[in-house]
C-alpha cells in the first residue's frame, strides 16, 4: 500500500511538472513571441513575462528582438558617370513586427537575411547610380546612406516586419585603372583651387599695397604741406626780431653781423680773401686804424 501510495505521489508530481512546463512559459526581456494554434497566429506581439498556453494545441515562437548585424558582401556598383567602385558595407536590422516576420520568413533569421540582403544590394547600387565620383569622394558617409536607410526601412517593415536602423560603408574603394585618372582629377582640381587662392591673395595684396602707397604719399604731402607753413612762420617771425632789433640800433646791429662775417671768413687757417682795401667788407677795420696825428705823438 505505502509503495502504490508512494508511486501515485510521485506520478501526480510528475503529471503536474508536465502540465506546468507545457502550458507555463517565459518570453525573455529581449524576446517577443506569437501564439500559434495548428500554425495559424493566434497572438501577436506577445512581452516579456510569465504566459499561459494550451499544451499540444498551442505553439510558441519566440524571436531575439535585439539589434542584428548584417555583414554584406563587397560590391562593385557603377557611378552616375559608368565609373566602377568597390563597396563594402554593413546593415544594423531587428525585428518590429514578430507576426510579420514569422508570415514571412517563418522565423529563420537566415531565410530574412537572405531576403533583407538583395534589397540592400539594389539600394545602394541604386543611390551610387544616381551620383558622379566626385560626389560620392566628397559627401560624408553618414549622409551619403541617409536616404537608402529611410527607403529601404520602409519596404522591409512591409515585407518581412523589420527595421532597417542604419546602413554604414566601411570602405569605398576604386579599382586600379580607375584610382589614377581618379588621384590625377583631384591633384589638377586642388592646384587649379590653389592658383585661384594664389591670385586672390596677390590681387588684394596688390591693393592694400597701393592704398598704403596712396596714404603715404598724402601724408608726406600733409606733413610737407605743415613744415613748409611752419618754417615760413619761423622765417617770417625770425625776419620780425631781426627787423625789430635792426631799429633799436642800426649801427650796432651793422657792426654784429660783420664781426660775425669776420668770424666766419678767417675761422681756418690759410683762408684767402681778395678784396680792395676801400671795400665796404672792411669798413669797422678802417675805422679802427689809429689817426695820423696820434701816431707822430707817439
Amino acid at each position: 500500500m505505502i509503495n502504490n501510495r508512494s508511486l501515485l505521489i510521485v506520478g501526480g508530481l510528475a503529471a503536474v511538472a508536465w502540465l506546468a512546463s507545457n502550458t507555463l512559459y517565459v518570453v525573455d526581456e529581449t524576446e517577443r513571441a506569437v501564439k500559434l494554434r495548428f500554425g495559424e497566429v493566434i497572438e501577436e506581439n506577445i512581452q516579456p513575462g510569465l504566459h499561459a498556453k494550451v499544451p499540444i494545441a498551442q505553439t510558441i515562437r519566440k524571436f531575439d528582438t535585439r539589434l542584428l548585424t548584417l555583414d554584406t558582401d563587397t560590391s562593385r556598383y557603377l557611378t552616375l558617370e559608368q565609373k566602377a567602385v568597390i563597396v563594402d558595407s554593413y546593415v544594423k536590422w531587428q525585428v518590429v513586427n514578430p507576426t510579420r516576420y514569422y508570415e514571412a520568413t517563418a522565423g529563420d533569421e537566415l531565410m530574412a537575411i537572405r531576403l533583407i540582403q538583395p534589397r540592400v544590394d539594389e539600394s545602394l547600387r541604386n543611390e551610387f547610380g544616381r551620383l558622379n565620383l566626385q560626389e560620392i569622394i566628397a559627401e560624408r558617409r553618414d549622409d551619403l546612406m541617409v536616404g537608402p536607410t529611410e527607403e529601404l526601412d520602409s519596404l522591409m517593415r512591409e515585407e518581412l516586419g523589420v527595421a532597417i536602423r542604419d546602413i554604414r560603408i566601411k570602405r569605398i574603394d576604386l579599382p586600379e585603372d580607375v584610382s589614377a585618372a581618379v588621384f590625377e582629377r583631384m591633384r589638377s582640381e586642388r592646384e587649379r583651387e590653389a592658383r585661384e587662392w594664389r591670385a586672390q591673395g596677390q590681387e588684394e595684396a596688390e591693393r592694400i599695397r597701393a592704398n598704403a602707397d596712396r596714404r603715404r604719399q598724402v601724408l608726406l604731402a600733409q606733413a610737407n604741406e605743415r613744415s613748409e607753413t611752419l618754417r615760413g612762420e619761423g622765417d617770417a617771425q625770425a625776419a620780425a626780431i631781426f627787423s625789430e632789433a635792426y631799429g633799436q640800433d642800426q649801427e650796432f646791429f651793422s657792426f654784429w653781423r660783420s664781426l660775425n662775417a669776420y668770424s666766419e671768413s678767417f675761422a681756418d687757417d690759410g683762408n684767402l680773401m681778395v678784396l680792395e682795401p676801400s671795400s665796404d667788407f672792411f669798413r669797422y677795420l678802417r675805422s679802427a686804424e689809429p689817426e695820423s696825428g696820434e701816431d707822430n705823438g707817439e
